[in-house]
């Protein structure tokens, strides 16, 4: 049996410095976007390359995860912590150093790996080093990062690349990093306890190969697709897509059936709330990412604002995000857990509509005032989906497997937000390059993801009529 080989002993200065580096690969989703027109300028590249620059690091980082946790478990979850902020900081200057579009690229997946290293560590740390209240509070503190992350990273990202330091630009947001970085390393030293777990589970190295092959295989064609007149090696990696799909299912059934701790354990993909899980998490992450993506560049490249004017727009998202993320327990208390899925995305969908109709309305002069009611229905909605993503997926899943369940899903989660952002921006490309309307552009893609939320209506629908039609089996027939 796996247990611990030092209980650690987690103090407040210790959960600070724990949550300031989560914070690092949180802030970096949301501070990108706002310098997106920026790096087009002085790149001189497309938006599908900007759509790839962002994928990257979601890729990354989602095929990443599941190793990261597992070196945290057999080396130390501080000792792990410690190397992903260092390769944080060190793909951070490599960004802001970049002399092209394609050492970005490479620096972003860089800081996607670093992120996965960091990320499974917090979450290990606080599981294991607090417990009644404090951990209770810890997670609340945990959860509420990603609402503050956002906020910051929008308007601080809006803030340096307006402000121009020393003629850094764009560069500016990712060197910010830098000073984080040393002070999260130095403060660890001190307040940090170690510990990892005995008989740890390996990494699944051939899963994790495969799953990245495929997502490269759908991601590669997505982001590159249109700038390449989608060429054969574009459709032939895109037809590679379920071959790869098909030897990944049966390397991880070889490896559940050795015991070697699969990246995606089979024996969870056949329970249906981990496969409704599986399907909410791509619908709706790959919404959200594309959603930030193609707005972003709608702001900037054609409405004509400003970095820091385009941050400012999505503070009332984010703020309603947050104050919805602390209340959502409460709703899916009163409500149940599909209810309030469904009330998000009733929600999340008026808002979707209320946006396509200002930005009609308003068109180019677009304020933050105008774009506020919208943006509040979006970010409440994103709020109460996000709190039923871990609950549903997880609902049926053995106590002994939640630490693979919440891999799993995780990984689903980060790599749906890289493969969005390319979903999306290519559409947006496309439109751009027949009509050089980016109001167009957002339009057509703000109508694309509303029909994605409505399939995961229908989706969520469905299997709600399932679960109470084995409820009413159930009671009628208890043996």
């Amino acid at each position: 049996m796996t247990r611990l080989n030092t209980p650690p002993e987690l103090a407040n200065a210790g959960l600070y410095v724990l949550l300031a580096g989560q914070l690092l690969p949180m802030i970096d989703f949301s501070i990108v976007n706002v310098a997106l027109g920026a790096i087009a300028h002085s790149f001189q590249v497309s938006a599908s390359a900007l759509a790839l620059m962002v994928a990257v690091y979601g890729v990354a980082f989602a095929v990443c995860l599941a190793m990261g946790g597992r070196l945290g478990d057999s080396f130390g979850w501080r000792r792990i912590f410690r190397c992903g902020v260092l390769l944080f900081g060190i793909a951070s200057l490599l960004c802001g150093l970049a002399d092209s579009i394609w050492m970005l690229l490479a620096a972003r997946a860089l800081q996607g790996v670093a992120a996965a290293l960091i990320v499974p560590q917090v979450l290990a740390t606080i599981h294991v080093g607090l417990s009644g209240h404090a951990h209770s509070r810890a997670l609340g503190f945990f959860g509420a990062i990603g609402g503050l992350a956002f906020i910051f990273g929008q308007v601080l990202g809006g803030y340096l690349v307006s402000a121009d330091f020393g003629g850094m630009g764009w560069r500016s947001v990712f060197l910010i990093n830098l000073p984080v970085c040393f002070a999260v390393l130095v403060s660890s030293y001190r307040w940090l306890p170690e510990s990892c777990l005995e008989d740890a589970a390996t990494v699944d190295l051939p899963g994790t190969l495969l799953l990245t092959c495929v997502i490269l295989s759908l991601l590669l064609p997505l982001a590159l697709g249109p700038s390449l007149q989608w060429t054969w090696p574009c459709l032939a990696l895109l037809a590679a897509v379920l071959p790869l799909l098909a030897a990944l299912w049966w390397v991880e059934l070889r490896q559940e059936r050795k015991d070697a701790a699969p990246l995606l354990p089979p024996s969870l993909l056949r329970l249906h709330s981990v496969r409704f899980g599986l399907f909410l998490g791509v619908l709706f992450f790959a919404c959200w990412s594309g959603f930030m993506f193609v707005l972003a560049l709608t702001l900037q490249g054609g409405a004509g604002q400003t970095p820091q004017q385009s941050g400012d727009a999505f503070v009332a998202l984010g703020v309603a995000y947050f104050v919805a993320a602390l209340l959502s327990s409460r709703v899916v208390v009163r409500l149940g857990k599909v209810p309030t899925l469904l009330l998000g995305c009733a929600i999340q969908m008026s808002g979707l509509v209320g946006l396509m109709l200002t930005l009609e309305w308003a068109w180019p002069q677009l304020s933050v005032l105008n774009l506020i009611p919208a943006t509040v229905l979006i970010g409440i909605g994103q709020a109460f989906i996000v709190s039923c993503f871990f609950r549903i997926g997880l609902s049926e899943v053995p106590a002994e497997q939640a630490g693979a369940g919440s891999s799993m899903l995780s990984t689903i989660q980060q790599a749906a937000f890289g493969l969005g952002s390319a979903l999306f921006g290519t559409l947006f490309a496309q439109i751009l390059q027949r009509s050089s309307n980016y109001l167009d552009g957002a339009l057509v893609t703000l109508i694309a993801e509303f029909s994605l939320m409505m399939l995961l209506t229908g989706g969520a629908v469905a299997y709600q009529r399932r679960q109470q039609c084995l409820l009413l089996v159930t009671r009628l027939c208890p043996g």
